[in-house]
Parts: structure tokens; C-alpha cells; sequence
């Protein structure tokens, strides 16, 4: 097997990386239905689905959340967005989600994932508007500090951050209050923050223990947090309505199909706007 990612909007082939290994943003662009992942993170999908420890759902609904919350955003007047830990700017991102409203909408993307960095590098070729900063989201100052940050986001308007389906990857060791805070402090009122987080709240202990089982055979660090854990991420900011619920419930569409029992997302969802600090 080609051990580099195959070229993507006839770039030149990305820099070399194991495709043999499953890869998260992979897998989440697949239960997605996109189509930048390999194999293996099909075969890793399909065998976690089987064995009933993920489904599509989660993925599928937070994906919605985010199109949502964009839309939100972009009514409210934002047109310049940071995205961290975006991983592969996949099906409904966020750029063509704000350009289509907006065509002058500027977005940047934050991930420290060499593959989501290639990836996006290659999907955002000749959009002058959205680019990738390859940075840990941890390290506030670099990614605040890059030229791609600097060029696109004036931080004397609002800013939209997005915080979508990631800090579950970050545990009570790294301080993500403090993380949050350090972006916080350099937007101006009228921004919003858009948070999406894992949660075990709607679980039996059943599902507790597939999921724990899940994370041990993968390797993987998963933080589930509640509602009075994802509050204490955001002091001081104004939630939006409905508050802090279930990624279907968070101002549901129409068009968009009813699930019948919301916690089966598994995923709490929560916009808040940046009052005058």
C-alpha cells in the first residue's frame, strides 16, 4: 500500500503518513458518507458499529448541529469564523455553510492532525477565504499568532469559534476552562462560541462499559462531561435558547428528520454569545 494520501483536487500527493492506521477524522468523514477515508477506517468503522459501541448517529446529528449553529451565526452578522479542531473540513463544512450566505465570510481552521491538515490544504486550494493553521488548538498563541489567523480574522469584530466535537478529546489535566478562556479574552462582544461535547448522561451501565471497552481497544481518550461541566467551560457568556441539550434538540429543522430519543446522540450542543467582559 501507497503509504502517502492519495492527491485530492489534482494537488500533488500529500506528505507521507500510514494509511494503515485508522485515523478519527477519517472515520467521522465516513459515518458522514464522505469519501476522504480509507480502508481501513471503514473496516474500523464497520466493526465498532457492529459490535454496538458507535453508530452513525452521533456523528450525523453533530454535523447538523454545526450547519445550524453557522446559520445561526451568519444571521446574527458573523462573517469570520475559527474552527478549531476541525478535522477534515468534510460534508457540510463550515466554509461553503458561511461563503454560500456570505462570499466575502473568512474561515480558519485549526487542527494539529497531519493527515486533516493535508487533507484540507488540498479541499481549500484557491479559496482565498478559509485556509488551515496546523496547530495544536492547546496552544493558544500559536494558533492566534499564525500568519493564516492573523490574515483572515480581524479580532476587533466578532468572531464566530467553533468548538465542535473536540474537547472531549481534552482531559481535566489540560485545564480546558483555561483554554477557552485564553480565546475568549481576545474576541469582542457580539461573537459567539459554539460548543459541542460527548456526554455519558443518557447511557445505562451496559453502554457505559461498551464504550469503555470501545475506547480500550482503540486507544483512544474520551472525556464525557455533563451539562454543569460544559457550563463551567463557558463563565460569563449568555447561552442561546434552547441552552445546553442534545445536538437534535438544539433548534431542530423542519426538514430534518425526528429522532426519537435525542440522548441516542450522545452529544450535548450549546451556543452561547460574548457579552461586553
Amino acid at each position: 500500500m501507497d503509504p502517502r494520501i492519495p492527491s485530492l483536487s489534482g494537488q500533488p500527493p500529500a506528505p507521507t503518513v500510514d494509511i494503515s492506521i485508522p485515523n478519527a477524522a477519517r472515520i467521522y468523514d465516513y459515518m458522514l458518507g464522505g469519501c476522504h477515508n480509507f480502508a481501513i477506517d471503514r473496516e474500523t468503522a464497520e466493526k465498532a458499529m457492529a459490535a454496538g459501541r458507535v453508530s452513525p448517529l452521533p456523528a450525523r446529528a453533530n454535523r447538523s448541529f454545526l450547519r445550524r449553529a453557522v446559520q445561526f451565526m451568519i444571521d446574527a452578522g458573523i462573517d469570520q469564523f475559527l474552527d478549531l479542531g476541525s478535522g477534515i473540513p468534510t460534508v457540510g463544512n463550515v466554509h461553503e455553510i458561511a461563503q454560500e450566505a456570505n462570499p466575502d465570510a473568512h474561515v480558519v481552521y485549526v487542527d494539529n492532525e497531519p493527515i486533516a491538515a493535508a487533507h484540507a490544504r488540498q479541499l481549500l486550494a484557491g479559496n482565498p477565504g478559509a485556509t488551515i493553521v496546523a496547530a495544536d488548538l492547546r496552544d493558544t498563541e500559536a494558533v492566534l499568532n499564525a500568519p493564516e489567523t492573523r490574515r483572515l480574522i480581524d479580532f476587533d469584530r466578532p468572531v464566530g469559534i467553533l468548538l465542535v466535537a473536540v474537547f472531549h478529546f481534552i482531559p481535566d489535566s489540560d485545564n480546558p476552562a483555561e483554554i477557552v478562556e485564553s480565546y475568549l479574552k481576545t474576541t469582542q462582544a457580539g461573537g459567539f462560541l459554539a460548543l459541542s461535547h460527548y456526554t455519558e448522561d443518557g447511557y445505562t451501565p451496559e453502554k457505559r462499559a461498551r464504550a469503555a471497552a470501545g475506547r480500550a481497544a482503540y486507544g483512544t481518550q474520551v472525556v464525557g462531561r455533563g451539562r454543569t461541566e460544559l457550563l463551567a467551560l463557558m463563565p460569563g457568556l449568555d447561552l442561546v435558547a434552547p441552552g445546553i441539550v442534545y445536538t437534535p434538540e438544539w433548534r431542530p429543522e423542519d426538514q430534518e428528520p425526528a429522532v426519537p430519543n435525542p440522548a441516542e446522540a450522545e452529544i450535548y450542543a450549546a451556543v452561547a454569545r460574548i457579552p461586553h467582559r
